[in-house]
């Protein structure tokens, strides 16, 4: 697993630095659109269930907090916060952005 060396804001956007010399800006809608919880993937088939029509573009991150050393949740404008993005979900978004933001 790649190591997340740091973590910030960039304007709405959240910008995270790695170990391998990765850089990455996710934009909130994009982390959104993205979310791996339940209500977004189902547990069955692994179909994703939020359509990406409904998610607003202004949408905003309001908290991102910690799980344990391996990932975060993070709380958006819309009122969801079910999601855990593990730290290989976010590397892999920095890698290849959903949204084509270079860093």
């Amino acid at each position: 697993m790649n190591t997340l060396i740091g973590l910030r804001r960039g304007g709405e956007d959240i910008v995270l630095k790695w170990q391998d010399g990765t850089e990455g800006r996710l934009r909130p809608r994009d982390l959104r659109i993205a979310c791996p919880c339940a209500f977004c993937v189902s547990e069955v088939t692994g179909e994703r269930l939020l359509d990406p029509t409904t998610v607003p573009e202004d949408l905003s991150v309001v908290d991102m907090q910690p799980v344990g050393n391996y990932a975060y949740r993070l709380l958006f404008s819309d009122g969801h916060d079910s999601g855990i993005y593990r730290l290989e979900l976010l590397h892999a978004m920095c890698r290849h952005p959903p949204g084509g933001i270079p860093s």
